[in-house]
């Protein structure tokens, strides 16, 4: 397990910073901590954002 760091890619922001197997996992992951099933979940326009994770540590 790793840490990683979701970043909205159109402005920088940092979504979400946690531990996850890879990055579909933190993706995952971060849409869990926000109320929904899974990223695939997630409304068209937050996914169309751009949200990348990235491995921290």
């Amino acid at each position: 397990m790793g840490i990683f760091e979701i970043r909205q890619m159109t402005n920088g922001a940092v979504l979400w910073t946690g531990g996850a197997l890879d990055e579909t996992s933190a993706l995952d992951a971060m849409a869990r901590e926000a109320g929904y099933v899974d990223f695939a979940s997630l409304p068209d326009d937050i996914r169309a954002a751009g949200p990348e994770a990235h491995s921290i540590g």
